[in-house]
């Protein structure tokens, strides 16, 4: 299940005190690219959801959330392994890539 946080309370919650593999998915509703992510994100959550905890970020709900993280572009990826970023991924990708790279990460 992909979580969507709407407050730094919740991000707090769900994303900086959690242990193990977070991923990020750092969009917005006008952003065409993000947009065309959703599907491939829900796609990963099937395939990749027990290994690895999916939430989104809108950056214009949250920017200082997006600033934190020094969001330049969208859709932007950011895995973080107990907290901490481990890696990024920018730009729309195909749900097998996309799932390929994370497996990658996940082990």
């Amino acid at each position: 299940m992909i979580t969507e946080i709407h407050t730094e309370e919740a991000f707090r919650k769900e994303i900086a005190t959690r242990e193990g593999l977070s991923l990020i998915d750092f969009w917005a509703t006008w952003c065409g690219p993000c947009r065309m992510m959703a599907p491939v994100m829900e796609a990963a959550d099937a395939e990749l959801g027990s290994a690895i905890h999916f939430t989104k970020i809108d950056v214009d709900e949250l920017p200082d959330i997006a600033a934190d993280f020094d969001i330049m572009s969208i859709p932007t990826i950011v895995i973080l392994e107990n907290g901490k970023e481990i890696t990024r991924l920018t730009g729309a990708m195909s749900a097998e890539e996309f799932i390929s790279q994370l497996k990658s990460i996940a082990g």
